[in-house]
């Protein structure tokens, strides 16, 4: 028998992910006061990979019939959660040195351990509603695309928007 087929390895498995996530969380909320350098060049970067890994895993296992209908309305859904994200981070230019800087918001830190509680519970619970594992993982893995992608599209745009207001004329 496989333990992590059981309740115990549930359990188990459900524990150490939330003790990852507290770990995580620990630190961003620690620094979510902290300016840090916003760099435009790279805000593509985590995107591109993620939308690697992304397309590669529904390369492999491409979903099918409505599953992939979910796993679109998943993407518009995580756009839009990742452009209001964007949104609520605060982004400034210094006016000396024309450098754009990022401060996460406190409200944006809950936005995502939101996302985070309602995975762990769709995960959890999903066994017990007879979920499709695969096809949750499937919408799963097309809403963070739309979320990591529109947040960084959101903040770029708005960044530029800055930079320019901030050039003197």
């Amino acid at each position: 028998m496989n333990p992590s087929a059981s309740p115990q390895g549930n359990l188990t498995g459900t524990v150490i992910t939330l003790a990852i996530i507290g770990v995580v969380l620990f630190f961003r909320l620690r620094n979510v006061n902290r300016e840090r350098p916003l760099k435009l060049g790279q805000l593509w970067i985590v995107p591109g990979i993620y939308a690697v890994v992304a397309g590669l895993l529904f390369y492999s296992m491409p979903p099918k019939g409505m599953a992939m209908a979910y796993c679109l309305a998943a993407l518009a859904i995580g756009g839009a959660l990742g452009w209001q994200r964007g949104r609520m981070m605060h982004i400034s230019v210094d006016p000396a040195t024309q450098t754009l800087k990022q401060k996460a918001s406190l409200a944006s830190m809950f936005f995502l351990l939101g996302l985070i509680a309602l995975r762990t519970v769709a995960r959890v619970e999903g066994s017990a509603w007879h979920f499709d594992v695969m096809l949750l993982t499937d919408i799963l893995v097309a809403l963070a695309l739309g979320l990591l992608t529109m947040q960084r599209v959101e903040m770029y745009l708005r960044a530029k928007r800055l930079l320019e207001e901030a050039r003197p004329t």
